[in-house]
């Protein structure tokens, strides 16, 4: 029998009673941040731009945009799941080869959830089907190694959240995820280089692809059912031969994923979390450090630090900024903090911040690469005023060993839904989040529509 067919047996049979109670409680807390990411993303540039082309193209009226509006599905998932990532501050799931970032799907669940009259309770199932599907592909079959992107594994995820929220049979959730994982296999240059908008686009794409394809399903069109197994399919094309048996899955893989505690990085949040103590402790002036040495591990040096992905000294635009380990610690000590505020074009060509980021220097430690993803190990040693400030670091508050808590995300949703939302409004949202599995979807989804939106 093919794998996908196990696959989607496993997304069929999820059931919300199937959860523990600490999956439940950390799948509303991440619906939660991931919903302040989103509306604190709506005045993004790459967020104005889709407002235009939705509104140009037009299209059914089944699904809420957040900040207002509705249109298709399929174009509602690829909206909203782009404010969910646009800031890079949503969580995220780390494997040995793969880091993804499991909330992305979230827009995707919404969209179909909504077309299809679901319930909250419904939402938080197919949403947890999502994560477990998207983090235990990342686990046994990473792509970034072989050029491809982490949004590979999503084409699967999105397309397996979306057909459970639909409703759809054993039969079609298979096709539906067999049409996406075929069609839609992405290039991992979308973050390497000189990065562009398309970073925070790319796994909104996928929402997109992913979605539409769930439809195609639900209307009888059938997809490859070798997609893994066959001949060219996943294994052979590029993930290799790996083995997952989705009998005996679960849905508790949500409690493995992290927070961002700063907008930046998920490889980057130990080394600013010990650098602002460092400052704070030691009442460090920037403009009088001289060097500042991060020693960190392999994955970490390679995407932020430098390493295979390109030179992280040369920052022009937000894109670059979120990805250079040399930029975000320099903004964070120079402005105790790493918010949206902080990748503003007139922040980022700074004098002060561009000097100092070549300040930085960054190296691979083997040591610490052993340790990952278990750890988030690094040494951050602050050279200033003729003196040497070191600090040592495993972990931070939002990994997975220091989860942070309701209230602190919800001071995260506050921050950066304050300037489009009044307290009321914030309010009945937080509250409607924490008791979601016994609302319709849709008390949620009105809430949304009544985020102020900036004019285009």
């Amino acid at each position: 029998m093919p794998i996908v067919d196990d696959l989607a047996r496993f997304v069929r049979d999820a059931s919300y009673d199937n959860l523990s109670e600490e999956a439940a409680q950390q799948l509303k807390v991440r619906v939660l941040d991931s919903l302040g990411c989103a509306i604190g993303a709506l005045d993004g540039e790459p967020i104005r731009a889709l407002r235009k082309h939705l509104s140009d193209f037009g299209g059914s009226k089944h699904a809420t945009l957040i900040g207002g509006g509705q249109t298709a599905p399929d174009r509602a998932a690829l909206y909203n799941s782009a404010l969910v990532r646009y800031l890079d501050y949503n969580d995220s799931y780390l494997a040995e080869g793969e880091t993804c970032h499991p909330s992305d799907n979230l827009g995707s669940v919404m969209a179909a959830i909504e077309y299809s009259g679901g319930s909250g309770r419904d939402l938080l199932t197919a949403l947890a089907a999502a994560y477990q599907v998207h983090c235990r592909l990342s686990d046994e079959a990473p792509v970034r190694a072989k050029g491809f992107d982490h949004t590979v594994q999503g084409q699967y995820a999105a397309a397996a959240g979306a057909a459970k929220a639909l409703g759809l049979n054993s039969e079609q959730m298979a096709n539906a995820i067999a049409i996406s994982g075929t069609a839609h296999n992405a290039l991992r240059v979308t973050r390497t280089g000189e990065i562009s908008h398309w970073k925070g686009l790319a796994y909104p794409e996928t929402g997109f692809t992913a979605t539409h394809s769930a439809f195609l399903a639900k209307r009888g069109i059938t997809g490859p059912p070798e997609v893994f197994e066959g001949n060219k399919g996943f294994m052979h094309s590029i993930a290799g031969e790996f083995d997952l048996d989705w009998s005996t899955e679960n849905l508790e893989r949500v409690t493995d994923t992290i927070i961002k505690k700063y907008n930046a990085e998920i490889h980057s949040q130990a080394t600013l979390e010990g650098a602002l103590e460092l400052k704070r402790e030691h009442g460090i002036d920037p403009h009088a450090i001289d060097k500042i040495e991060v020693d960190i591990f392999d994955v970490a040096f390679d995407i932020i630090g430098g390493g295979e992905e390109g030179d992280k000294t040369i920052v022009r635009r937000k894109e670059e900024a979120d990805h250079s380990l040399h930029y975000m610690t320099a903004v964070a000590l120079l402005d105790d903090q790493v918010l949206p505020a902080q990748y503003e074009q007139g922040r980022i060509e700074a004098d002060d911040v561009q000097s100092l980021l070549r300040k930085v220097h960054v190296e691979e430690k083997p040591a610490y690469s052993d340790r990952f993803p278990g750890h988030m190990v690094c040494d951050i040693r602050i050279h200033a005023n003729g003196e040497v400030y070191e600090a040592h670091k495993e972990d931070y508050e939002g990994f997975h060993t220091r989860p942070m808590s309701w209230s602190t995300v919800s001071e995260k949703f506050t921050r950066l839904a304050e300037p489009y939302t009044d307290a009321a409004l914030r309010d009945d949202i937080i509250d409607a989040v924490q008791v979601l599995e016994t609302l319709p979807a849709t008390d949620l989804f009105d809430l949304l529509a009544q985020v102020e939106t900036p004019e285009v």
